[in-house]
């Protein structure tokens, strides 16, 4: 049996696998931020935490919910540029990091498009109408009276 000798210290070339030198793993620290901006992003993050508690405490109707969403979003993209370090990954790493959201967005508008076309409930969805707790006798539920 012969035996391969790997130049790179690497097990993977050995199985045909191409050793591909690059900037994000290499033996260097890489970009190191101040804790000053950690602390500034930390204190970014509460004050959007209580900006999103206190919206739920204001009647905003049917847009309370795209505003505590449009907030969560705004943290976890703080959380991903600078926790995670996207902020300093070159573009392949973006793209990879982006695609998800594009398909999530496809996704998405899938769902709006098809909601329109969706039938509305008739007269036989509405005879099978789910039972109450009032409705509810000894452990055994019983059908409501109309």
């Amino acid at each position: 049996m012969g035996h391969h000798t790997d130049t790179h210290g690497d097990h993977a070339a050995g199985h045909g696998f191409e050793i591909m030198p690059t900037q994000d793993h290499s033996d260097d620290f890489g970009h190191i931020s101040p804790y000053s901006i950690y602390a500034k992003i930390f204190v970014a993050l509460l004050v959007l935490t209580v900006l999103t508690v206190g919206v739920t405490r204001l009647d905003f109707g049917s847009m309370n919910i795209v505003i505590a969403m449009f907030i969560a979003s705004i943290k976890a993209m703080l959380v991903a540029l600078f926790f995670m370090h996207l902020k300093f990954e070159r573009m392949t790493t973006w793209i990879y990091a982006v695609f998800p959201l594009v398909l999530l967005g496809i996704m998405m508008a899938g769902i709006f498009v098809d909601n329109p076309y969706r039938a509305t409930p008739g007269p036989a969805a509405e005879a099978k109408a789910p039972i109450s707790a009032d409705h509810v006798t000894e452990g055994h539920a019983t059908k409501a009276q109309h």
